[in-house]
């Protein structure tokens, strides 16, 4: 069986270091799958247990020229990226003020302090040496070129053109522009890892939900413990504005708990004893004692925050393009700067020109903003797709989901209740409904039968008080017989009724008109006579008809899909505002149902909940399972919905759209960047308008297209669905 494991990756500064990275993984005997994300800064790698293991990976990735660990807490990894964030704007202070004071040495014409001069740039060079040894490491290590290496030339040039001029007494010195070139690269660096950084803050705010310590009950004394040293079965207290250290059921006690940053659930939930509880969730009201039932990497917490890691560590396929780009925009750049050089060395007649456009080509061309556009938006959308209670399983699903023209819900569990409901009470010869649902609940008190649920949650609303039958007998398919009182109590079908003697001809046309309806009809009978008729059927979601209406409003076709018989399925369909209907298909005949609707070009989202579901989910475009429904559905799913609310399907399709259009965006920018100031910074226009750009307006020029691009992705926060 094959392993995953995630490395923390340092030192990669464009989206080239993430492709050298990647390419050299993959080259490895052993390793299966491997993708490196240069927003988030880690790999992730499919590996062969038996042949490889992760200190051989970490050797892999630095013999790259980079640095890799395993990840440690969410708390060490946040250290760690403060502490990046704090030197890189350290070195960007120190490289302005010293970069400041050679721009006034340079500026006085009548002095000749040239040694000053090269000791502040040879200083301000320090400040960045990364970019040089990164540089120069990949060429030769990896016989390729990334980011560093454009840097460590184009700056390298201008400085190791001024040392020749100072010792052979050239006329020209580029001390300050090799000085500012790096100053404003450190800037562009400092700025990027700044709001790169929030870009992972959904993560860090679901971590932020788990609290450290629990008190526990052990040895009938009340013991504050480690959260990682809880037990399943440790009863806990929680006492009001606590956090829930782990998931569980309550014992004893009654409170509310604000569940919102897992299950997107804005208002309070009640919880008495046997509910269930969510580790990380806030208790409000009252305290509670509770069982823990999971805990660690189990945990509905611990299980969401992997399953958004996983997904901003994938790669959207629109991303590939990006990808194909930067693995040979580097050479290109080179290539390009090169032929500008030559032409203005050799054909223009002007050294100063062609070494000036030369740095600027290499300075300018940024491969940063291109890997950026994809995974930041990635990133954010996965965030705040969790933080309304959709978990995004890969970048994929991100990016496609919004584009089905179908959207197939399964009917039992996913549009219905999945439950019967009392739904009418006919009454004959009963006095008032209340003394229908009396006798009907006697017969059934002892029962477990869905339909006697649905019976004893009615008894419960009118708040009746039922007796204990004398004697009760359940016949399958048929009905019960209770005995209160020495008299008999009937409640069943047909087939029951008849085999009684008595007589319900009277009725049948009230009893077919219900059943046309798609409901079960029962009789309730006492000494010999009915009192009623009770229908029962399993009732619509609240939401279920908005969010078809909203569907349909988006321009999708939505199917229902149901092994109900046709007449019961069209009743479903009909009050949910479906028109077409797939009805009495068995489960296995889901999967080719879906494969038909595919087969006329269309792109499918399947919504289910059932382990009858799970096929039908894998093998559509994208698989939706309902948060209350089974784990083998959330398996088999794309998108999982914690909240068993159908709207969630709509906000995950309108989340798809605007996260794609956001990439766009990025990508747009970063295109049409590259595309207008390679040109511009070759000297293009010079012939024709005398305009030529400085190397240092081009280090400012590739600092705001890395981070404009990220700023962009930042700005999905804001992100609110309308209908």
């Amino acid at each position: 069986m094959n392993n995953k494991i995630v490395l923390d990756i340092s030192g990669m500064h464009c989206a080239s270091c993430a492709l050298n990275i990647e390419q050299s993984l993959k080259k490895v005997a052993g390793v299966i799958g491997s993708r490196v994300n240069f927003a988030s800064e880690k790999a992730y790698i499919e590996f062969d247990p038996d042949r490889l293991n992760v200190q051989d990976f970490i050797r892999i990735v630095e013999h790259s020229g980079y640095k890799a660990a395993v990840p440690g807490t969410m708390d060490a990894e946040k250290e760690s990226r403060d502490k990046e964030v704090k030197a890189l704007r350290t070195k960007f202070i120190i490289a302005l003020i010293l970069s400041s004071i050679l721009m006034v040495i340079s500026m006085i014409k009548h002095t000749q302090m040239v040694m000053p001069q090269f000791v502040l740039s040879t200083a301000v060079l320090v400040c960045g040496y990364q970019f040089f040894i990164r540089g120069i490491t990949v060429v030769f290590k990896n016989k390729q070129a990334n980011m560093d290496t454009l840097v460590a030339l184009g700056v390298g040039s201008a400085y190791f053109y001024s040392l020749w001029a100072s010792l052979f007494g050239g006329a020209n010195l580029y001390y300050e522009s090799a000085a500012f070139l790096l100053t404003f690269i450190l800037l562009g660096k400092y700025l990027e890892a700044a709001t790169k950084r929030k870009t992972s803050q959904a993560i860090r705010r679901l971590w932020g939900l788990r609290p450290k310590t629990a008190l526990v009950i052990r040895e009938d004394k009340e013991q504050e413990v480690a959260v990682e040293d809880l037990v399943i079965g440790d009863i806990i207290i929680v006492k009001p504005g606590q956090s829930i250290p782990v998931d569980g059921k309550v014992m004893h006690g009654y409170s509310s708990v604000d569940e919102s940053m897992v299950t997107g659930e804005s208002l309070p939930i009640e919880k008495t004893i046997n509910s269930m509880v969510i580790g990380g969730t806030i208790n409000k009201s009252g305290s509670f004692k509770f069982q823990a039932e999971k805990i660690g990497k189990d945990t509905i917490l611990a299980q969401i925050i992997k399953l958004v890691e996983e997904a901003q560590g994938s790669k959207a396929p629109i991303q590939k393009l990006a990808d194909k780009i930067s693995g040979f925009f580097v050479p290109a750049v080179l290539l390009i700067g090169a032929l500008t050089f030559m032409i203005w060395f050799f054909l223009g007649k002007n050294p100063d020109l062609a070494l000036s456009n030369f740095i600027s080509v290499l300075i300018i061309a940024c491969p940063c903003a291109l890997g950026l556009a994809t995974p930041t938006a990635v990133m954010m959308g996965t965030g705040i797709g969790a933080n309304n209670g959709i978990l995004i399983k890969n970048a994929s699903s991100l990016e496609i989901t919004h584009k089905s023209g179908v959207v197939v819900f399964d009917k039992t569990g996913t549009l219905t209740e999945g439950r019967p409901s009392l739904t009418d009470v006919v009454l004959m010869r009963a006095k008032d409904r209340r003394e229908v649902l009396k006798y009907a609940a006697i017969a059934e008190k002892r029962s477990e039968h869905p339909l006697a649920e649905a019976i004893m949650a009615e008894v419960k609303k009118e708040d009746l008080d039922i007796p204990d039958p004398d004697l009760f007998n359940s016949l399958a398919g048929k009905g019960v017989i209770a005995r209160f009182n020495s008299e008999v109590i009937i409640l069943g079908n047909r087939r029951l009724f008849g085999e009684r003697k008595i007589d319900y001809s009277n009725l049948e046309d009230k009893l077919a008109a219900l059943e046309a309806q798609g409901k079960t009809v029962m009789m309730a009978g006492y000494k010999n006579e009915i009192l009623g008729i009770l229908a029962f059927a399993d009732t619509l979601k609240e939401t279920a008809k908005s969010t078809v209406e909203v569907l349909n409003k988006m321009g999708k076709e939505v199917i229902m899909i149901s092994g109900d018989n046709l007449a019961t399925a069209k009743a479903i369909a009909k009050a949910a505002g479906i028109e077409r209907v797939l009805a009495e298909v068995l489960p296995q005949d889901k999967v080719q149902e879906i494969k038909n609707i595919q087969a006329k070009g269309s792109t499918v989202v399947m919504v289910g909940d059932g382990i009858n579901d799970a096929p039908a989910l894998a093998q559509a475009d994208v698989g939706i399972a309902i948060g209350a429904g089974t784990d083998i559905a959330m398996e088999s799913a794309d998108i999982v919905l914690i909240r068993d609310d159908l709207l969630g399907v709509i906000l995950a399709i309108d989340l798809s759209r605007y996260t794609l259009r956001k990439i766009r965006q990025n990508l747009f920018w970063a295109f049409f960047y590259n595309s207008i100031s390679i040109p511009v910074a070759a000297g293009l226009l010079y012939p024709f308008f005398k305009i030529l750009l400085n190397p240092v307006v081009a280090a400012l020029a590739m600092t705001f297209s890395s981070v404009s691009v990220v700023v962009n992705s930042l700005m999905m926060k804001r992100y609110c669905f309308r209908r």
